[in-house]
C-alpha cells in the first residue's frame, strides 16, 4: 500500500457456489479520489464494496484488503483491526438503512456510537458535541428542518441525505455508497450526487460510489472503474469511456444505463 493510498485491494476473489462474483480484483485508491464503480447487474460491484469493509469475506485461497494502512481481511479472514478501519469508513446503502421509528436526528446521531459507546447511545444520552455535530450535518445536507420527524415519514431523497449526514457525524474519511440513487427520482438523485461531490471536493473525503446511471458516473466522478463478470475491465478517467468501451461492458443495449441520454 503506497503512502498516498487509503485503500488497497489485491487479488481478491469471492465465490458463491459455482459463480465467481469477484475474480482476482485489484484496486488502489488514493486519498481524495471520487470513483464511480459501474458494470452490469451481477458484475460484482456490491460484493466488492462489502469486501472493502469486511461485510463480505473473500475466498481463502488469495486476496488482501487494506484500508488506512490497516488490514481489513486476508485470505478469507477478517482481521482483528477491522473495527479500527471501519470507524473511518461510512457506508451508505441503497435503501438508506435508517431505523424508521426513530427520528432523523437520532438516526444521524447514531453515527457517533463508535466514539461514545453503544449503551450511551441506546438511551439517547448524547453528548453536546454529538448533538451539535448531528444538527450541523443535517444542515449541511439540507434536511435540518426534518430532524424531529420519524425517518419512515420522509421521502427517499430526504432519508438518503440523512444517511450521508450520519456518515459525517461518524467523522468518516472514506465514504462507500452502494447504489445510493437507485431508489430515487432524478431530481433527488442529482441532489445526492451533488452532496457527495461537494464533500469530496470541499472536505477532501474519498468516495467510491456504485452506479447504474453511467451518465452520473461521467458527470460527477473523476475516475471510473468498470466490472464485468467479476473482473476489472476498465479503470480510467471518464473521458476515456467511449461508446465502444461501453458496448464492451454492457452490450449493445448500453443506452439503458443512461438516464439523460447516451453518448453517440
Amino acid at each position: 500500500m503506497t503512502s498516498a493510498a487509503v485503500l488497497s485491494v489485491r487479488g481478491v476473489s469471492k465465490t458463491y457456489g459455482s459463480r465467481r462474483a469477484l475474480d482476482g480484483v485489484s484496486l488502489e485508491v488514493a486519498r481524495g479520489e471520487m470513483i464511480a464503480l459501474i458494470g452490469p447487474s451481477g458484475s460484482g460491484k456490491s460484493t466488492l464494496l462489502r469486501s472493502i469493509t469486511g461485510l463480505v469475506t473473500v475466498d481463502a485461497d488469495a486476496g488482501v484488503v487494506e484500508a488506512f494502512d490497516k488490514p481489513v481481511q486476508s485470505r478469507g479472514r477478517v482481521t482483528a483491526q477491522v473495527r479500527e478501519a471501519r470507524i473511518r469508513m461510512g457506508f451508505i446503502f441503497q435503501q438508506f438503512n435508517l431505523v424508521g421509528r426513530l427520528t432523523l436526528f437520532t438516526n444521524v446521531a447514531l453515527g457517533s456510537l463508535g466514539r461514545i459507546g453503544f449503551w450511551r447511545g441506546l438511551f439517547g444520552r448524547w453528548p453536546q458535541e454529538t448533538k451539535a455535530s448531528a444538527m450541523a450535518a443535517l444542515s449541511r445536507v439540507g434536511v435540518a428542518e426534518y430532524a424531529g420527524q420519524r425517518a419512515n415519514t420522509l421521502s427517499g431523497g430526504q432519508q438518503q441525505r440523512g444517511a450521508i449526514a450520519r456518515a459525517l457525524v461518524q467523522k468518516a474519511k472514506f465514504i462507500l455508497a452502494d447504489e445510493p440513487v437507485a431508489s430515487l427520482d432524478p431530481v433527488s438523485a442529482r441532489r445526492v450526487m451533488e452532496i457527495l461531490r461537494e464533500l469530496n471536493k470541499t472536505d477532501g473525503l474519498t468516495v467510491i460510489v456504485t452506479l447504474h446511471q453511467v451518465d452520473y458516473a461521467l458527470r460527477y466522478c473523476d475516475r471510473v472503474v468498470a466490472l464485468k463478470a467479476g473482473k476489472v475491465v476498465f479503470d480510467g478517467p471518464p473521458g476515456d469511456l467511449d461508446k465502444d468501451k461501453l458496448i464492451d461492458i454492457y452490450g449493445p443495449e448500453f443506452e439503458d444505463v443512461f438516464w439523460e441520454g447516451a453518448p453517440q
